[in-house]
């Protein structure tokens, strides 16, 4: 064979291997690894290495280090404290919009999860990177019993201090009851994952 032809048949080869891994992706959704921890770190590290640099008075924070306070509003304004504001309890924060699909089709999951927590579990967190008349508008449609935050999308948004440099969502943090992050999560829960999760 010429090594012309051996190249063209080379570049076939993975076009078609390419190919083949696109379509599989989009009949049957991301990789499983991605559902791994292992997974979500090389996602959020390769997605942080490609982010824009966020404005210099914005404290990012890290896997393992406890989150620096900021605020944002609840839906009648208030502002609430984070993590200060429920410190003592373990805090599963879920940045969400009511205009993204994924967002929408994981809150009966973190519902549910947030519901089997009581008073001493894991408190859920909801913060909606929207306008609060759309959050609200939503919210009576399809209700949750957690609380839940606004916060207007940008370099300084809840989500980026929180680790999500990218601002994809929907994005899920863990913290621990002093306010460190204990893990990362980009995409949306599938059912029954949270309780593995969280854990």
């Amino acid at each position: 064979m010429k090594p012309g032809a051996t190249a063209k048949l080379l570049l076939v080869a993975l076009a078609a291997a390419g190919l083949g891994v696109g379509v599989s992706i989009w009949l049957n959704g991301p990789s499983p690894l991605l559902q791994t921890e292992l997974g979500q770190r090389a996602l959020q590290g390769a997605l942080s290495a490609s982010a824009p640099k966020p404005p210099a008075d914005v404290k990012i924070a890290e896997r393992g280090e406890i989150v620096s306070p900021f605020s944002v509003p609840n839906l009648g304004g208030a502002a609430v404290t984070l993590p200060d504001a429920y410190t003592g309890r373990p805090v599963l924060v879920n940045i969400w919009a009511s205009w993204c699909g994924p967002c929408v089709r994981e809150m009966p999951e973190l519902d549910r999860y947030a519901k089997a927590q009581g008073q001493n579990g894991t408190q859920v967190v909801g913060i909606a990177l929207d306008e609060a008349a759309a959050v609200q508008a939503f919210l009576q449609r399809i209700p949750v019993s957690y609380p839940v935050l606004v916060d207007t999308p940008g370099p300084r948004d809840a989500g980026v201090r929180l680790g999500n440099l990218k601002g994809v969502l929907p994005y899920s943090v863990l913290l621990d009851a002093q306010g460190r992050i204990l893990k990362q999560k980009i995409g949306p829960f599938r059912d029954g994952e949270i309780d593995a999760w969280a854990d």
